[in-house]
C-alpha cells in the first residue's frame, strides 16, 4: 500500500454522505428539504469526484505491486509504477484543494461600491477608470454587471458608484480587489506634466438573500426623493429615488431608478449585503487573530495594489506581484493576478490545516 498523508477515513465519511444524499434525492425527499439536499450534494460532488481519482490512483499502485512478483510482467508493472507515482502528488494537491473549507458565499452575486480616496479630480477619474476596468472583466466572464447608484463628477469621473454583478462564482474571483487601489500618474487637470499619486477604494460585498439576513421592518426608514441624472441632468420629476436608512447600524443606502418599486428592492438588496459583509468580517476577526494571512479578507482601508502609469506597471503588494502590462489590466485583464491571489490563498490555507 503505497504511503499517503491524506486521512482515509475522512474521504471514506464524505464518500458515504454524498452517496446518501443522492439515495435521498433518488426517493424523493420533503419539498421544503429538496433545495438544502440539492445544494450539499451539489457541492459535495467535485470533491467525491477528486476521490473517486485518487482512490483508483491508490487501487493502480497495489495492483501493479502484486504484477511485480510476474517476470513476464515485471517490466509493464514499472512502468506503470513510475507512471501512478508521478500522479500522485498532483492527485493529492487536487483533492486537498477540494477538501478546504469552502466560502459559502463564493458562489453569491456580488455588490461593487467604488469610491474615490485621497486626489480630489484625479481620485474620481481613477475611480472612473476602476469601474471600465471591472466592467469589461465582467464582460469578458459573461457575466452581467448593473449600475444600482452613481454619482459623477463634474469632469467626468465617479464620487460614487455600486454595481450588481452577477454569473457563475462571481464573488469567489472579486472578493480579492477589496482595498485601497492607488494610481500613479500625470492627471489631465495638471499642466505641469507632474505625477501625482490618488487613491480610491473598493468594497465587495457578497450579495445577501432574505434568508442570510433577517431586517425587521422597525428597523429601517424608507424615504423617497427626486432622482437626478449625471451630473444634475435629465432630472427625474417625479419623486421615484429610495433612502434606506438602517437605524441600528446607521447604514444609509439609496438607489435612484426610474422605477421606484425597483428602487426600494435594489436598495434592500445592498442592504442586506452590506450587513452580511459586516457580520462576515465580525466572524472573520474572532475566528483569526491575524488575519493579515489571508489574502482578501483584510483590513479594507490597506493599500493593496499600485498603477504605476509612467512605467506601465501594475503591483499587488498583497503577493508582491509586478506586471508590466498595465494598458491590458485597465482593459479588464485581470485573471492572472486573481489566480495568483487566489492560489496564495489556498496555499495559506492548506498549510493551516496541514499544521
Amino acid at each position: 500500500m503505497l504511503p499517503t498523508k491524506l486521512p482515509r477515513d475522512r474521504l471514506r465519511q464524505i464518500t458515504d454522505r454524498f452517496e446518501f444524499l443522492e439515495a435521498q434525492l433518488n426517493t424523493g425527499p420533503e419539498a421544503s428539504e429538496i433545495a438544502k439536499i440539492s445544494r450539499e450534494y451539489a457541492e459535495l460532488k467535485p470533491v467525491v469526484v477528486e476521490i473517486a481519482a485518487y482512490e483508483q490512483l491508490l487501487a493502480d499502485f497495489d495492483e501493479a505491486q502484486v504484477m511485480l512478483e510476474d517476470p513476464d510482467m515485471k517490466p509493464l508493472a514499472q512502468e506503470e509504477l513510475a507512471r501512478i507515482e508521478a500522479a500522485i502528488p498532483a492527485a493529492e494537491k487536487s483533492l486537498q484543494l477540494s477538501l478546504l473549507p469552502k466560502d459559502a458565499a463564493d458562489a453569491k452575486p456580488a455588490m461593487i461600491e467604488i469610491r474615490p480616496g485621497t486626489g480630489g479630480d484625479e481620485a474620481a477619474l481613477f475611480a472612473g477608470d476602476l469601474l471600465r476596468m471591472y466592467t469589461r472583466y465582467c464582460e469578458a466572464r459573461g457575466w452581467r454587471l448593473e449600475i444600482v447608484d452613481i454619482q459623477e463628477s463634474d469632469l467626468g469621473g465617479i464620487k460614487e458608484v455600486t454595481a450588481r454583478v452577477e454569473g457563475e462564482n462571481v464573488f469567489a474571483r472579486l472578493k480579492y480587489e477589496s482595498g485601497v487601489h492607488r494610481v500613479q500618474r500625470v492627471p489631465e487637470t495638471e499642466s505641469g506634466g507632474r505625477i501625482h499619486t490618488s487613491a480610491a477604494t473598493v468594497a465587495v460585498l457578497p450579495e445577501a438573500e432574505a434568508v442570510d439576513i433577517d431586517i425587521p421592518a422597525t428597523d429601517i426608514r424608507i424615504d423617497t426623493m427626486r432622482a437626478s441624472g449625471a451630473g444634475g441632468q435629465h432630472v427625474n420629476t417625479t419623486d421615484s429615488a429610495v433612502r434606506i436608512t438602517h437605524i441600528p447600524s446607521g447604514i444609509v443606502v439609496v438607489s435612484s431608478e426610474k422605477s421606484q418599486h425597483r428602487n426600494r428592492e435594489i436598495a434592500m438588496q445592498v442592504l442586506r449585503a452590506r450587513l452580511y459583509d459586516a457580520e462576515r468580517q465580525k466572524i472573520d476577526d474572532e475566528r483569526s487573530a491575524d488575519r493579515k494571512a489571508q489574502v482578501g479578507t483584510g483590513d479594507r482601508s490597506e493599500r493593496i495594489r499600485t498603477y504605476n502609469f509612467p512605467q506601465g506597471r501594475m503591483t499587488d503588494h498583497r503577493i508582491n506581484l509586478t506586471l508590466y502590462k498595465l494598458d491590458q489590466v485597465m482593459q479588464g485583464d485581470l485573471d492572472e493576478i486573481i489566480d495568483a491571489l487566489t492560489a496564495e490563498d489556498q496555499a495559506a490555507k492548506l498549510a493551516e490545516m496541514e499544521g
